[in-house]
């Protein structure tokens, strides 16, 4: 007689146990794995980057998203530079918490200002390139935005006025550079002019936008902003041009659709990573060159340090694929030139211009 099959199970468990454990186990691993990318997503949604996927539903979070905290970082770094180039900044409560309301100017207002505006001139290109914005995504509402814009722009314009009332200043320097820094971001975003379809004009305003103005805010807040300053960071911005450039190679397929003239479809990709690189190099190197000439030589030594390792970057990473690589070198090489910004500053602080 055949033997029937045994109902006691391996290390007495049914072998039903068995399966319903594994398949427990094997739900728990996936969901495990999975909790990670939503949290990630949901991180990435909320600072605005590239790769979210869409699907908030707290109109906050939505209004925050359409602000882009990730790129408020290097306008509030801007400011820092600007106190320190002044020579006057010091460390004391009410210096720390009016250099924190001229952050504010900068990064959640104004820059929160341009990006909204652009992402609701943008709306028809993000259709494409990043359709799970909030705008393309339906996820607000045009008037929405249209309100949003204005709160940021109107509040930014107090806070300016404020800061010039606390510097004492008989003509309203940073309220003029906020109202001119809403100006040249509403030509880069809307038509006619809209200086984004240019890559030149357009990099450079968005270079511009991001060194040099926060660089004046800052500087102007805590001491007076002379010509030479302006000049000097205007040439920085420069280098900045060469960083905007880089945001340009996500969206090749949709500018080129859009007719958008970004340096990538108007050179290829090969010969705009070149341009790219080399304007954050030569023009680092020539603000290295100027502290020399004004014999801050240990600033520009440790300047010169700091654009070494964003060539070895460049090279390891940018130029060997600028589309697959262009988040991986600017979270590798950028650090090193916002502190060689601040590097500059303190060199300038030190310096009677």
């Amino acid at each position: 007689m055949a033997e029937q099959p045994s109902s006691i199970p391996v290390n007495g468990a049914p072998d039903s146990t068995l399966a319903a454990e594994g398949t427990l186990e094997a739900e728990s691993a996936a969901a495990a794995e999975v909790a990670p990318k939503a949290q990630g997503n949901a991180a990435r949604q909320l600072l605005g980057m590239k790769g979210a996927k869409s699907g908030e539903t707290s109109i906050w979070k939505i209004r925050l998203q359409l602000m882009k905290p990730i790129t408020w970082i290097p306008l509030i770094w801007g400011v820092v530079c600007g106190a320190a180039s002044s020579g006057n900044y010091r460390w004391s409560l009410e210096y720390v918490l009016i250099a924190a309301a001229c952050m504010l100017l900068s990064g959640p207002l104004l820059t929160g200002y341009t990006q909204t505006l652009n992402d609701f001139y943008d709306r028809d290109i993000d259709a494409i390139n990043e359709p799970y914005r909030p705008i393309p995504s339906g996820a607000i509402s045009i008037p929405q935005v249209v309100a949003q814009i204005g709160v940021l722009l109107v509040g930014g314009v107090a806070v300016a006025f404020a800061l010039d009332r606390w510097a004492g200043h008989s003509f309203p320097t940073i309220t003029a550079l906020a109202i001119g820094g809403s100006l040249v971001s509403y030509i880069y975003s809307a038509p006619p002019l809209k200086l984004k379809q240019n890559g030149w004009l357009g990099n450079y305003a968005l270079g511009a936008s991001y060194i040099a103005l926060p660089w004046w805010a800052g500087h102007a807040l805590f001491g007076t902003l002379t010509w030479q300053i302006v000049v000097l960071t205007l040439f920085y911005s420069l280098a900045g041009l060469g960083i905007a450039v880089v945001n340009d190679f996500k969206s090749v397929e949709g500018d080129r659709q859009m007719g958008l003239k970004s340096l990538p479809v108007m050179f290829g990709v090969t010969t705009a990573a070149w341009i790219c690189v080399l304007a954050i190099d030569i023009f680092q190197g020539g603000v290295a060159a100027y502290l020399m000439a004004i014999h801050q030589n240990l600033y520009a030594v440790l300047l010169i340090l700091l654009i070494i390792p964003q060539i070895t970057f460049q090279d390891m990473y940018f130029l060997r694929d600028p589309l697959g690589n262009d988040v991986k070198y600017q979270a590798s090489a950028q650090p090193f030139l916002v502190l060689g910004m601040l590097v500059t500053g303190l060199a300038l602080g030190h310096t009677v211009l």
